[in-house]
């Protein structure tokens, strides 16, 4: 531990020595007779197109982190003219003066409509609440028609084919595989203002994963008491609905606000599976059909206070909470077929009904200080996280002969899992600007993760139940993390350099009870980023990027506990997995900071993946965790926003790649090379501008692909929406097909040694949705404080 205090302690004195150009400038605004003016609206474009907007607050704003150049001011409040100017950035301060109407006016609102998908300097900014096929559905459906964006059969996501870690509101979420998928999917869009694609994470971040998503909701930023309601109907085979409400309420020092959702969703699943058990002498292949259902039930909530208790520094506090339930249905029949016979020889029904709660909550206190005028700040946050799980499954199997008679004993069993998880974390975050134009970032963060998961084993033969101890398990875990981190950006000429170093020390131990096993894990790693840009000229730049990433497995993987779903099929973690590292490097072209093309390479070290694994003797088949050994891909981006008329909107995102990927496996080595490429393209028609009536058509397509022994087939979703606006453009009214052509089943095969079997998935993607949003309150626009906690990177690595 000294040692770890005195390398933070060297590394933030070193950040104090680090400084780096910033753009970016200040201004009051005053009436005529000098009194300042509070919520006015100050927006920022350049060449017509939107690049910040906030409000005033006692007549004083402050704009940051914008590239040198000329721009566009639009000034415009309620009752007084609108003033425009053209500034040249770098600026110091800029003192404006509105004259108020001589005449009476009706009230205006002044709206800013941002395009469905903004480029911007670090990240690629989805908006939801534009979007018309994004609304009315679920956020799991949202992210997959954000660009760039994929999610997988697994149940985690992707950024430009990297791993993620998923954020809400600046705060990590702590699942992953399935348990995300389903939290996600129970969670209405129509509460998501934006997802924000960060393909690049700076220093700041942790250095948790190959890329960032964060998921931002819909935040009402208006003086007085406003409101925000939504309901939503969605009719795939079987119907779903949402509704839910977010309000504000600002005066004066204080800030309260908070919002309530509930979904409950009703969805078929459909999936055929192969296995080919073959040794010599002896062939069988196993046919399995499954149906089923999947039903969930939700309540998401959120209450915050900020308070400001000086000009200058404000206090905040934030809960927000999760309770879903769950239930999930399967009927598998499967068909054995021996030694190549056409007819078959034996069959096995079985039942799988598995119900589950999930519990999950987040409290934080934050404090910032501004402690001078040019732009020198203080962040701390501490966070307090319980996240709790329990399921109950109950299996039922029966083997039966061709005549009909039963070939053995009933299989049944009921297996009972409890889940605790506790997240204690807290960070400061420091920033420091000087001469007016140089700026540097630091910051230091503790977290203690505490993971207790307990199963219980019991064979359901008899009228009494039976625990069977061998199989039964306790796994605790835990994680501390401290970390540190120094980042500086500047110019030189016509080069613009943002560098950042994050320093990551983390202590584990997995202990299982039944195996009487302890797994230790110590490691110290340097985490840089490199971000380099050339201007050519006014509208043309080269980017370098690089950075040095790790990717820790999730609580869930790691758990050596065997989940039966039937007699000869199971899964179970690995407590052995270690952590994989990822380096990544892109060389990029931007065309009036719009247009980009980018070659990338990327490598990655040590990486996990969920395998199968066949014992073609006793026929039992299985999912495991493993680390492989590396995986390779090079390729290129493009994204291309065009607007062919002025009532069409246009975007366009391509990604193709060569991707390798070898490692030693079972008693072999396989090395799979394969072409991948990814396309995305979101079109937005404005059909009557003066009645509000637009349209919008969403698709993308994904060749086939490899992951580890996994070979995966296309999928492909093409979806429209339409949209009006009613009651004086208070409300909306959408209306959207999602997955028209059903083009997004999973297909999934593993050919390698004596490994053969594969599977198709239908998650009843295909669906038709009415939602509607109405505003209560004005469009007067405030300052409001975007929270990001510091148990932020812990919330994505839970599950079962």
């Amino acid at each position: 531990m000294l040692r770890t205090f005195i390398f933070f302690t060297f590394l933030l004195h070193m950040a104090l020595l680090v400084c780096a150009q910033t753009t970016g400038f200040k201004g009051t605004i005053h009436d005529n007779q000098g009194k300042p003016l509070d919520a006015v609206t100050v927006a920022l474009s350049r060449e017509g197109k939107p690049v910040a907007m906030l409000s005033t607050y006692d007549g004083s704003f402050a704009m940051a982190g914008i590239k040198a150049g000329k721009y566009q001011l639009v000034v415009s409040s309620v009752g007084y003219d609108t003033l425009k100017r053209i500034i040249v950035l770098p600026l110091d301060t800029v003192q404006l003066t509105m004259k108020s109407v001589n005449n009476r006016l009706n009230e205006v609102v002044v709206t800013f409509k941002k395009p469905i998908i903004e480029r911007k300097i670090d990240r690629v900014v989805f908006n939801v609440e534009n979007s018309i096929v994004a609304n009315g559905a679920t956020i799991w459906d949202a992210l997959n028609k954000a660009p760039g964006v994929q999610t997988t059969f697994d149940g985690n996501v992707k950024a430009n084919g990297k791993d993620v870690l998923v954020y809400m509101d600046d705060k990590p979420i702590r699942m992953s595989g399935d348990e995300l998928s389903n939290y996600l999917k129970s969670l209405p869009s129509d509460q998501v203002a934006k997802i924000e694609v960060i393909a690049n994470p700076p220093s700041r971040y942790d250095a948790q994963g190959g890329a960032v998503i964060n998921i931002v909701s819909k935040k009402i930023k208006t003086q007085g008491l406003n409101i925000n309601v939504n309901s939503a109907y969605t009719q795939s085979v079987y119907g779903s609905y949402s509704a839910g409400a977010n309000f504000n309420y600002r005066k004066n020092k204080v800030n309260i606000y908070g919002g309530y959702s509930y979904t409950y969703s009703k969805k078929d699943h459909e999936e055929t599976e192969y296995i080919i058990f073959d040794t010599p002498g002896n062939y069988a292949y196993w046919d399995n059909s499954k149906k089923g259902i999947r039903e969930r039930a939700s309540n998401n909530y959120k209450l915050g206070l900020d308070y400001n208790l000086t000009d200058n520094q404000v206090i905040g506090f934030l809960i927000n909470g999760f309770n879903g339930d769950n239930q999930r249905t399967n009927n598998v029949a499967t068909n054995i077929y021996n030694n190549h016979k056409p007819t078959i020889d034996s069959l096995l029904k079985t039942g799988n009904y598995t119900a589950g709660n999930t519990n999950q909550y987040g409290y934080n206190i934050n404090y910032k200080a501004k402690l001078d005028t040019s732009g020198q700040t203080l962040n701390l946050d501490i966070d307090y996280a319980p996240y709790r799980n329990n399921s109950n499954q109950l299996v039922n199997n029966l083997s039966f002969l061709p005549n009909g008679f039963l070939a053995s004993d009933p299989y049944k069993i009921n297996t009972s899992s409890k889940q605790s998880i506790d997240i204690w974390s807290g960070k400061m975050d420091y920033t420091y600007t000087f001469n007016k134009k140089w700026n540097m970032e630091a910051g230091l963060k503790y977290s203690s993760i505490v993971t207790n998961n307990h199963f219980d084993f019991f064979n359901d033969n008899t009228d009494v139940p039976i625990l069977d101890k061998n199989k039964s398990d306790e796994f605790k875990y835990t994680e501390n993390t401290s970390a540190a981190y120094v980042s500086a950006n500047g110019t030189l000429g016509k080069f613009s350099i943002e560098a950042g170093l994050r320093g990551e020390y983390t202590h584990t131990k997995g202990y299982s009870i039944t195996l009487d096993s302890v797994n230790k894990n110590n490691y110290f790693k340097l985490f840089p980023t490199l971000f380099l840009t050339y201007t050519l000229s006014k509208d043309n730049e080269l980017n370098v990027y690089y950075s040095n990433r790790i990717s820790r497995p999730d609580y869930w993987r790691l758990n050596p506990f065997k989940y039966y779903t039937s007699p000869y099929t199971y899964l179970e973690g690995n407590p052995a997995l270690k952590p994989s590292y990822i380096q990544n490097v892109e060389l990029g072209y931007t065309y009036k900071q719009q247009y980009n093309f980018t070659l990338f390479y990327r490598e990655t070290d040590g990486y996990f993946s969920n395998i199968t694994v066949q014992d073609n003797v006793n026929k039992i088949f299985y999912d495991t965790q493993q680390n492989l050994d590396k995986s390779i891909e090079t390729g290129f981006y493009i994204s291309v926003p065009v607007n062919p008329l002025e009532w069409w909107e246009m975007n366009n995102f391509m990604q193709a790649s060569y991707k390798q990927e070898k490692s030693g496996y079972l008693r072999g080595s396989y090395d799979y090379h394969t072409l991948g490429l990814y396309l995305n393209t979101n079109q937005a028609f404005v059909i009557n501008k003066k009645e509000g009536l637009k349209a919008e058509v969403s698709a993308w397509f994904s060749s086939p692909s490899v992951q580890g022994i996994y070979h995966l087939a296309r999928t492909f979703d093409v979806s429209s929406g339409i949209r009006k606006t009613i009651l004086n453009g208070q409300g909306t009214v959408r209306i959207v097909v999602n997955d028209i052509f059903y083009g997004n089943p999973y297909r999934i095969n593993v050919n390698y040694l004596n490994q053969h079997n594969g599977f198709y998935e239908k998650n009843d993607t295909r669906a038709i949705s009415v939602s509607f949003s109405y505003k209560l309150g004005k469009n007067k626009i405030a300052d409001a404080r975007k929270r990001a906690t510091s148990s932020d990177d812990e919330k994505k690595r839970t599950g079962n």
